[in-house]
């Protein structure tokens, strides 16, 4: 429902947004909430940004910058991945725009139970309706995929590894066995969001099959610098060709100095290498955190990716109490739907010796006694 001043209350075509602002920190508090990677693991602008020519693009001119495109091109063939490419503002308008283009207000989309809160805002602000599909340590629930798409979802968004926010990653069995569930809906779009790509810690098995309609999109936030927003789509030829329908109609192309930029970081001969050590240092520094918890018998998860989902039973309690204590973590609250409270914590710039001490304050909570309204 919608206020209107003076007409009383009226049905919304769409959900108004929520905006959330991002809150600022107390002084000495660490900012394990925001999901930023290591801005020092990230390849260094300088070197590119020199080498970029400072050239015009006019109208009527190729969309795609050749080079971005052989880029990803050769990346998506790594992972046996064919199709067609597109290149969009980041992984989020690239969502945006398939969603845009083939479903209408009141469908039903997976989402994987929990996910990333923006995914689900999205769906949400398009008058989409939520299809909640629980996830577990190997990914998203192929029973319950199922039983989604015989309600009637239209369209599902999955990640195959690096899942946002219980870092889950999926195996080459459970990839077979969510690649036959779509093979008997070829009607439903799959789209898989492999987000965080080059340092998962983790190989890519796929989700869709050869035929049906798919995307596979790998946005460049994690990989290269969030402000670069900008990711690269391989899908079906006929998905593909609706993204970029539908992106002629708002910016047209992606800011060519932004593709330029982007081909020269990941075509330079020190990104790879950087990206191994971003990989590695991810994975050591998850595993550090999970280690330390189940050593004090916490139980937690993060296989892949750059964060820890920590099941609590009162984790408003918890975020509040590791907030006083100088840690700002993720309340699960904002990522689940049916899924059991917990915390999600990035590890992206948590070293082992921080993770020792995150793990002795949640300890530390966990053995409090419990307070009663006499004290």
């Amino acid at each position: 429902m919608v206020a209107q001043r003076g007409r009383g209350t009226a049905v919304a075509t769409v959900p108004p947004l929520r905006v959330e602002r991002a809150a600022e920190l107390p002084p000495g508090v660490r900012d394990l909430a925001s999901g930023n990677p290591d801005e020092r693991l990230l390849p260094p602008l300088e070197d590119s940004l020199r080498r970029l020519e400072p050239t015009h693009k006019l109208y009527g001119g190729e969309a795609k910058l050749p080079e971005l495109v052989s880029y990803a091109r050769a990346d998506f063939d790594r992972d046996t991945i064919g199709g067609e490419i597109a290149v969009t503002g980041g992984a989020l308008d690239a969502i945006e725009r398939l969603l845009q283009t083939e479903l209408r207000p009141g469908d039903r989309v997976v989402l994987e139970d929990p996910s990333w809160p923006r995914i689900g805002d999205l769906v949400y602000a398009l008058g989409l309706a939520v299809e909640p599909v629980p996830v577990d340590a190997r990914g998203i629930r192929p029973d319950a995929l199922e039983a989604a798409f015989r309600r009637g979802a239209r369209a599902a968004i999955m990640t195959p590894r690096g899942q946002n926010p219980t870092g889950a990653a999926v195996d080459s069995d459970r990839g077979a066995e969510l690649r036959e569930v779509l093979a008997a809906h070829p009607g439903v779009l799959a789209i898989e969001d492999d987000y965080v790509a080059p340092v998962a810690g983790a190989p890519y098995v796929p989700l869709h099959g050869a035929s049906g309609r798919w995307a596979v999109v790998r946005s460049l936030s994690k990989v290269v610098g969030p402000d670069l927003r900008l990711a690269l789509v391989a899908g079906d030829p006929l998905t593909v060709s609706r993204i970029e329908g539908r992106q002629r109609l708002g910016p047209g192309w992606v800011s060519h100095l932004l593709q330029r930029l982007a081909a020269e970081l990941l075509q330079d001969r020190e990104t790879a290498p950087r990206l191994a050590e971003a990989e590695r240092a991810y994975a050591a520094r998850r595993r550090a955190l999970v280690d330390a918890l189940a050593a004090r018998g916490i139980d937690a998860r993060g296989d892949s990716g750059i964060g820890v989902w920590i099941p609590l039973r009162d984790e408003a309690a918890v975020v509040r109490e590791l907030l006083v204590q100088g840690w700002a973590v993720g309340p699960g609250e904002r990522f689940r739907f049916r899924t059991g409270p917990g915390i999600r914590v990035t590890t992206a710039a948590l070293e082992p010796e921080d993770a020792e001490a995150l793990a002795d304050a949640l300890a530390g909570l966990r053995d409090a006694p419990a307070r009663t309204y006499a004290g």
